[in-house]
């Protein structure tokens, strides 16, 4: 199993823009072979470190490295990365598994 955590920095206030693009194409993506898991976070009120207004993580589960890159070569997926390109600042990806 392969995990992602995706940190998704925005330009300032343009979070929520891309949020919505992003939950629009979550059908298609959960609807891929071998997503497990799909979803973005952002801190919590209570969160002892916050990454900020502007950032969210996607915490991704993929049965296999042959499907997380099916996903990344997806046509949905190149459309997201269009409509949202100019809208972020930083997109940092970690590629993790189970230790």
């Amino acid at each position: 199993m392969i995990h992602v955590l995706a940190v998704i920095t925005a330009k300032p206030g343009k979070r929520a823009e891309i949020l919505e693009a992003f939950h629009a194409n979550m059908p298609a993506v959960h609807a891929e072979a071998g997503c497990i898991e799909y979803g973005p976070v952002i801190d919590a009120s209570h969160s002892p470190a916050k990454y900020g207004d502007d950032t969210f993580v996607v915490v991704e589960k993929w049965e296999s490295a042959d499907h997380l890159k099916a996903h990344a070569a997806s046509p949905h997926m190149a459309s997201y990365a269009a409509k949202v390109k100019e809208l972020l600042a930083d997109r940092v990806i970690h590629l993790m598994v189970n230790g």
